[in-house]
């Protein structure tokens, strides 16, 4: 790494001990990029790790990677090059690899993963129940236009899981599935809004839900099932009994309405049992106190926003907008307008965002350039990954299996990538 450039003196550090370097100074050309230092500490760690070489790691400077050459980002964030710089470094998270792709009969417009099973919505009306080994179960019909979204309720209970579906007709379905016989019952017919219902989120203890709409209302309901009739005489021989709509389906009313977005809202997640916190197309991010039934704090956006995710192990808040940024939020924060991080790298409506449910850095985004991509939340000027292959806008996007990202589009398609993610210690 010899240069005539002027050098900069640098000390490494990383948590994953296997690779650790001697503690000591290191003089390195000011303008070295990731690669070069990639090289140099496979260079000093090669004699006592015989069996591996080539590693990739990427680095860390002033807790952001390194994504241009060292002054540049010294320069960036106002670092003297006469001081010594600590790096630190981490071994590089390898590429998501594509895994299926299922097909639908019209656009994918949402989808939920809960254990071995995947629920999608599709503008055919339909739901679809799969195994995350790409089997469709079951295709559901009950509503009577476009799914807009889905959603697992809770774990499998007695043999039964349930989930809900809600859709451009107004309606949120509640829905109980027999695994066993595969019985999938129509329980329960939110109505109230009085437009499309195009996002739902559950609570922690599976008894209640949110429901944003088109109509701008934000609905709580019930999520408790109440079946009416007798599902204990199923006959798991009889292959014809499927899927039905039942003929008791009960009708349920929302148990409040909370008013104020001036848009159709277009995320809704719940930040703790009684707080909610919603996205709108008016440009706004509210959060609600249930208990008092109001508005408790809004944080005002440039643009349209089409997605929220919370990550309630860093407490950050994910949006995706129409101007083709994600952005982080601090919710809680006294200054919570301001914006904590911008993500640009899309060229189209950023519509559907997602954290890692096992690793507080990393989230995905989803476009409508056809592209989902895989971030660090330490490296805003670049994503980690780019994850091809739709040939339409994507539409939905789901990470809750840590191994599995799943992007719903305009193509007809359900596309699932495999990732295994490098697991980093936490402490020092």
């Amino acid at each position: 790494m010899e240069s005539n450039e002027p050098h900069v003196q640098v000390k490494f550090f990383t948590k994953q001990s296997r690779y650790s370097v001697p503690d000591t100074t290191y003089s390195v050309p000011v303008n070295v990029v990731t690669k070069d230092l990639s090289s140099l500490i496979n260079g000093i760690i090669s004699e006592s790790l015989t069996d591996e070489t080539g590693i990739e790691f990427d680095f860390l400077v002033d807790g952001e990677f390194l994504r241009v050459a060292l002054d540049t980002h010294l320069q960036t964030k106002e670092i003297s090059t006469e001081s010594v710089i600590e790096i630190e470094y981490i071994e590089r998270h390898p590429a998501p690899t594509p895994e299926d792709s299922l097909n639908h009969d019209d656009w994918v417009s949402c989808v939920h993963a809960s254990n071995n099973w995947i629920l999608t919505g599709c503008y055919d009306n339909t739901i679809r129940l799969w195994t995350t080994k790409g089997e469709v179960i079951s295709t559901i019909p009950g509503h009577t236009q476009p799914v807009k979204c889905v959603s697992w309720i809770n774990e499998e209970i007695n043999g039964k899981k349930c989930f809900m579906s809600g859709s451009h007709d107004q309606t949120v379905l509640l829905w109980q599935w027999n695994v066993k016989t595969n019985e999938i019952d129509c329980i329960h017919s939110c109505r109230g809004h009085a437009g499309s219902v195009d996002c739902v989120a559950v609570d922690e203890d599976g008894q209640r839900f949110c429901s944003g709409s088109w109509d701008k209302m934000l609905k709580l309901w019930s999520a408790e099932y109440n079946p009416n009739e007798d599902t204990e005489d199923e006959d798991p021989g009889n292959p014809k009994k499927k899927k039905k709509m039942s003929s008791k389906v009960q009708s349920r009313v929302p148990m409040l309405t909370l008013s104020g977005h001036t848009e159709g809202i277009s995320g809704v997640l719940w930040l703790d049992k009684q707080e909610v916190c919603t996205a709108s197309w008016d440009h706004t991010i509210r959060i609600w106190d249930l208990e008092k039934a109001e508005q408790k704090s809004s944080l005002q956006g440039n643009k349209v926003f089409l997605d929220i995710s919370w990550s309630p192990t860093n407490r950050l808040l994910l949006t995706g907008s129409a101007d083709r940024h994600v952005r982080l939020y601090d919710p809680r924060s006294s200054d919570g307008a301001l914006v904590k991080s911008t993500y640009t790298s899309h060229t189209g409506w950023v519509s559907s965002v997602r954290w890692s449910s096992t690793n507080d850095n990393q989230f995905l985004s989803g476009s409508y350039d056809n592209i989902m991509k895989l971030w660090d939340k330490r490296s805003p000027k670049a994503p980690l990954y780019n994850l091809v292959g739709h040939e339409d806008k994507i539409l939905a996007i789901d990470w809750t299996i840590p191994e599995l990202m799943m992007s719903g589009g305009a193509d007809n398609q359900l596309r699932i990538f495999h990732y295994e993610d490098v697991q980093v210690p936490t402490g020092s």
